[in-house]
């Protein structure tokens, strides 16, 4: 049983839904404000509703937060990542790639973001958020999954 220091660890895990829009070898990344990590870089995405799939999670984030339509045939699991953090619900990050959309990104959560932004998938930004950082480079390496904040 968890003493009065200690938290109870979390009995459910978050699904968070990523997306990677890719053009030309660059990447769309948003820079975060307002929260904990404002100033930060991450890629669009966000928690799975209760009453959807993670394929719709994506597609529906991606037209809240940068006015984009994909389809989700045009999405592609690139990477997953298991991740926790101390006090925090654990999650699994779901990264997808689309190299296909309706529409020109724009911000459309300036409460939220600063800008987006293209970048080399070479050359990633500083400084990066590291759930993002994990998928991106899962990405990169061509590998599947990934574990994030887990004891060794």
């Amino acid at each position: 049983a968890p003493t009065d220091q200690e938290e109870p660890v979390p009995h459910r895990h978050l699904v968070d839904a990523h997306v990677l829009l890719l053009r030309d070898g660059h990447v769309l990344l948003s820079r975060r404000r307002g929260d904990a990590f404002d100033g930060m870089w991450h890629l669009p995405s966000g928690k799975v509703e209760a009453a959807e799939d993670v394929v719709t999670a994506a597609a529906r984030e991606l037209a809240e937060e940068v006015g984009v339509r994909v389809a989700p045939a045009d999405l592609s699991l690139v990477h997953t990542a298991h991740v926790t953090a101390p006090a925090q619900e654990p999650r699994f990050g779901l990264f997808f790639g689309a190299e296909r959309w309706d529409g020109e990104p724009v911000n459309r959560e300036p409460a939220k973001c600063h800008g987006l932004e293209w970048f080399p998938l070479t050359e990633l930004p500083e400084p990066l958020i590291s759930y993002t950082r994990t998928g991106l480079e899962g990405y990169l390496r061509g590998e599947p999954f990934s574990l994030l904040g887990w004891p060794a």
